[in-house]
């Protein structure tokens, strides 16, 4: 009797590996989704002495990209970041996530600066508040504030063909 209860616990497991070798780790489920995003009010990175707040794009469908000058796959990504940033679907907003506003400056100059303008999270707090396990991560947000999608990673030109592109098309066509 002991050997079937063995057995069972050891093909029980077995199929939960396998189950789990086939999830995507970047399709991490956020309970944010569909939910308001979080507030904030944050100094921009290059002008410290004005603020941003996402309740100025409500009424517009945009893209939050987190990113830091310490994130070798912010770099990685920042190609796809720029083209979709000069495909002009929706306007791409930077949040420059526990980082140093000197390193973070030379950065977007040496690389390119794709966002319509970035702000500076410094201590990460608005980060948390996203729910941003890492960067880079990047988010849609509706014309009503809410969010409606979350990538965790950098983003692929795949990922933004078959996801994000159609999506702020989507919501942009709602209206």
């Amino acid at each position: 009797m002991k050997v079937v209860w063995v057995i069972g616990a050891f093909v029980a497991l077995v199929v939960l590996l396998a189950v789990g070798l086939r999830l995507d780790p970047r399709e991490v489920p956020s309970p944010l989704i569909d939910k308001p995003a979080p507030q904030f009010e944050l100094p921009l990175l290059n002008a410290p002495d004005k603020t941003f707040s996402q309740k100025q794009m409500l009424g517009s469908v945009w893209v939050l990209n987190v990113w830091a000058s310490w994130c070798p796959p912010c770099l990685e990504e920042l190609p796809v970041v720029t083209e979709l940033a000069r495909s002009g679907i929706a306007p791409v907003i930077g949040l420059n996530y526990k980082d140093a506003r000197e390193d973070a400056l030379p950065w977007l100059k040496r690389n390119g600066d794709p966002y319509k303008l970035s702000v500076y999270d410094a201590e990460g707090r608005i980060g948390i508040d996203y729910g941003v396990y890492g960067v880079p991560e990047t988010y849609v947000i509706d014309r009503a504030g809410l969010i409606r999608y979350k990538h965790i990673g950098p983003l692929t030109p795949e990922v933004v063909q078959k996801k994000l592109q159609p999506l702020v098309k989507e919501l942009a066509s709602r209206g």
